[in-house]
């Protein structure tokens, strides 16, 4: 996600902070920007596009001394990445100055409010509401700490906030709420970074801090409270990492830590979802309610991981909303002919927004006079600006290669398109829809306890180092977990990996099992349609024959004790929801495996993060 520094202390703050965007660069930002504190006002600059152009913009227009500031760079989610939505924004009065990281739910709520009272915005972000309202408390006579409680008391959502006010040279303060912010503990100076990297330069003493807790640094100290304005600690701690295990947050990998990232992935991908009145509503919907009740058929189009995402999406698609769904490989769509109307919705699905294949299918959709909707991370990309409707998936940036919270955002993404689709066209009624919701809101926490079981599925992944060959076997939407899983073997340990549906074991695949043979099976929930008992029947083929079964199943599952040879146990879910589950040991597994056999986990050999040629 965004990128952010503060300082308070006698160096220049100009360099800290602009130095402290620069080692977190890797974290992704589509724009930069810096404010300071100067003999009563504020002094700042903020550009689209890279460090580099706020660099130039700087040494163009030097920006005063100052030994207080703060710098952002951002991953945009609520307005487009340009100069005027880039970070930091300030107050009406420019008394103060505000960078952000996450989302404010309420924050259209908060802009008529504002508005209302004569308030002039100038961005399209939810940041700018926040800066508005802070400054809004300091007219009101209050220091910056108490208008930052009072302010934070009013948003909803998951934020960091970080802000200066001109008239209090002295202090920095930043609030935190279900997004990361770390404290850097200095002498006679202080700092605050979205990750520990930002300040590992100059301090490796950090402070940690809770949920719903404001800090104030000044060149004296560092002070917590909750929002209430009631006292509270931090966790003091020292870093031991170098600056490259800082970005990965004291992981060996990227995408190691992206896994582990994913249930604040799948959280932020779900905030703001619901209404005040409890309805479902979507990030940019450029389609009438109408448009979208006459959709007769759904194409998705994707690639690779995307592309098992999608298989997913017609499971959920078809069952809530009974609507045809195919799912095409975006490189094959259109020189197949596709028979595409008015009445036919492509969704497109991309975590970058520019996949070539991907691209190029959605222009030939919109020929067709198709609607296209995209799913994708990377706002003010291509593909969402070509669509006529759009998902965002809130994942942030992904660094590795290998896409983890990438897919499972992606597969949030999709359910929520059932669920969209379900309460426009009437085939669920509102109380199932947020029954739902309610699933889906739990699976963060359902993530974070498959995370607690690493070890042991790093162990697992260890003790198949000389492994040459790996079968994955699947029914129903876990089907595509196998073929993920698989795919992720592929991308990272170069090993023979693959996925089938396990009913289709005796029409082929089952010559290929052998003594040893390790096959992952991703077993149904138990309790519909026969899908459990059908997995069991499978896993009875495969074992019979000597392979060496690895079970995924949900705990309390008595009945597959006798045929697996080792078992991971995974949260009581819904059988659509499952991959949510389903797909991170695998993943794991992966990530483990690779390292193991000495592979560079991040940059696998011959693979690129975006495909943007054909």
């Amino acid at each position: 996600m965004c990128g952010i520094v503060g300082y308070v202390g006698s160096k220049q703050a100009q360099g800290v902070v602009i130095e402290g965007l620069r080692r977190l660069e890797y974290r992704g930002y589509d724009s930069a920007g810096i404010a300071l504190v100067n003999d009563g006002s504020i002094a700042s600059d903020k550009r689209a596009g890279k460090l580099a152009n706020l660099d130039k913009a700087i040494d163009e227009h030097p920006l005063p001394a100052s030994t207080i500031g703060i710098g952002h760079t951002r991953w945009a989610t609520h307005g487009a990445p340009n100069d005027r939505n880039a970070h930091p924004h300030l107050g009406g009065e420019q008394r103060l100055a505000l960078v952000h990281n996450g989302i404010i739910e309420n924050f259209a709520e908060l802009r008529a409010e504002l508005e209302a009272e004569g308030h002039e915005l100038l961005s399209e972000t939810d940041t700018e509401v926040a800066a508005h309202l802070l400054e809004r408390e300091l007219g009101k006579g209050v220091d910056l700490t108490t208008a930052m409680q009072r302010a934070c008391q009013q948003f909803e959502g998951a934020f960091t906030l970080v802000a200066v006010d001109a008239q209090d040279p002295d202090r920095v303060v930043a609030a935190r709420r279900n997004s990361p912010l770390v404290v850097g503990i200095g002498e006679g100076e202080n700092f605050l970074g979205s990750d520990v990297s930002a300040f590992i330069e100059h301090t490796r003493d950090a402070l940690e801090l809770g949920q719903d807790q404001v800090v104030t640094i000044t060149r004296e100290g560092v002070e917590v409270t909750g929002f209430d304005g009631s006292p509270a600690e931090g966790t003091r701690y020292h870093v031991d990492w170098d600056l490259s295990a800082a970005e990965k947050d004291g992981h060996d990998w990227f995408m190691r830590k992206e896994i582990f990232e994913q249930p604040r992935a799948v959280a932020d991908s779900l905030l703001g979802r619901r209404t005040a009145e409890g309805l479902l509503q979507l990030d940019e919907v450029r389609l009438s309610d109408d448009e979208l009740r006459d959709i007769d058929k759904i194409i998705i189009i994707a690639c690779g991981t995307s592309f098992y995402a999608g298989m997913v999406a017609k499971y959920a698609i078809e069952h809530w909303c009974r609507i045809p769904v195919e799912v095409e490989l975006a490189s094959e769509f259109r020189y197949r002919d596709p028979i595409l109307t008015r009445e036919t919705l492509v969704v497109a699905i991309s975590q970058s927004g520019e996949t070539a294949d991907t691209l190029q299918a959605i222009r030939h959709a919109r020929v067709q006079k198709s609607k296209v909707l995209a799913i994708c991370n990377t706002n003010g990309s291509t593909i969402p600006r070509e669509s006529d409707a759009v998902i965002y998936t809130h994942a942030g940036p992904e660094i590795g290669v290998a896409s983890t919270k990438g897919f499972l955002t992606q597969l949030v993404a999709c359910y929520l398109l059932a669920l969209y689709l379900a309460q426009v066209k009437g085939t669920r009624y509102g109380d199932e829809i947020n029954e739902w919701m309610d699933h889906l809101e739990a699976m963060p926490a359902h993530i974070e306890k498959v995370l607690e079981s690493a070890e042991e599925i790093y162990e697992l992944a260890r003790s198949h180092k000389e492994t040459k060959s790996v079968l994955f076997l699947g029914r129903h939407a876990g089907y595509p977990v196998a073929l993920e899983g698989a795919l992720k073997l592929k991308e990272l340990a170069y090993i023979h990996a693959e996925g089938f549906a396990a009913g289709e074991l005796k029409h082929g695949p089952i010559a290929l099992i052998a003594e040893g043979l390790p096959v992952l099976c991703v077993v149904p929930p138990r309790g519909r349609d026969q899908l459990h008992e059908k997995m069991i029947s499978g896993i009875q083929e495969v074992r019979a024959r000597g392979a060496h079964t690895i079970c995924l199943a949900e705990e309390g599952d008595e009945k597959i004790l006798p045929y697996a040879d080792k078992l991971i146990t995974l949260p009581k879910v819904p059988v659509l929801l499952q991959p949510l589950v389903a797909a991170v040991p695998l993943q794991l597994f992966a990530c483990e495996l690779a390292t193991a056999m000495g592979n560079d986990v991040d940059q696998p050999r011959n693979l690129a993060k975006s495909v943007t040629v054909e």
